[in-house]
């Protein structure tokens, strides 16, 4: 009984992991998309463990005017990107700062917005770390993997 509980969760645990792997593809794959329609992709975070978590990605151009914008929603790995169309053609500061033009949306959307303004300004001033605009993908560093270093680990010490 105890060895098939465990055969279930490792298969659960190693099947979370391929589907994080597909989600972190469907991430590089429209940023990639909107890196070709933009001068710059801002990404705006709103990590969460337990609710919703939000990413939007922001095409911008040189004036700060966003010409795409894709936003992925969700609490499980089978969240994907969505098209964003109501900040198209809108300067970003505009909207970060405007109070009505930022209740037009959710709370989640609204801290991905005001993230992503944060990173523009710092950009800008030169402030931004070089791991906020990192698009490297380590796939070592998924959670999956972390755990099995951990365990491998522990088992080192036992032996």
């Amino acid at each position: 009984m105890m060895i098939m509980f465990g055969l279930i969760f490792v298969g659960a645990f190693l099947l979370q992991g391929l589907l994080g792997f597909f989600q972190i593809k469907n991430f590089s794959m429209n940023y990639r998309l909107l890196r070709k329609q933009g001068q710059r992709v801002l990404i705006g975070k709103n990590p969460k463990k337990i609710r919703s978590g939000t990413l939007l990605l922001l095409a911008m151009n040189e004036s700060g005017q966003i010409q795409d914008a894709k936003l992925m929603k969700g609490v499980t790995v089978f969240a994907k990107f969505k098209d964003l169309t109501s900040l198209r053609n809108q300067n970003l500061a505009m909207v970060a700062t405007d109070y009505d033009s930022l209740h037009q949306y959710d709370t989640l959307t609204r801290q991905c917005i005001q993230n992503a303004y944060k990173n523009y300004v710092d950009f800008q001033t030169g402030q931004l770390a070089s791991s906020e605009y990192d698009t490297q993908i380590n796939v070592f560093a998924l959670p999956m993997f972390v755990q099995l270093r951990s365990w491998v680990a522990k088992l080192k010490q036992k032996i």
